[in-house]
């Protein structure tokens, strides 16, 4: 599966296409070319990557789009709410 952008993956990869596509367009040419300039780059990323872990884990527990519309369906926007808070709550930002 080719991603559009480095944060869309699930396990971080460092020779995944996407990291090297986001190496050579925000550090430039020389700098992916540059060993030294590379590792710390990808460091940078990692970080990055690193720092959206809980979107990850709430995509992940979140209910599917189906099973929300039948807990609103059932429960109002109070019950729905209730459902999204416990997954936002159990993985904080």
């Amino acid at each position: 599966m080719k991603l559009n952008n480095f944060l869309d993956m699930t396990e971080w990869k460092e020779y995944d296409s996407s990291v090297w596509r986001e190496l050579v367009s925000r550090f430039g040419q020389s700098d992916y070319d540059d060993e030294t300039k590379r590792t710390k780059n990808i460091a940078i990323l990692k970080s990055e990557w690193d720092a959206k872990q809980y979107q990850r884990d709430r995509a992940n527990e979140y209910p599917s789009i189906e099973e929300q519309l039948d807990d609103l369906y059932h429960n109002g926007i109070d019950g729905w709410k209730s459902t999204i808070k416990a997954v936002k709550d159990k993985n904080p930002k």
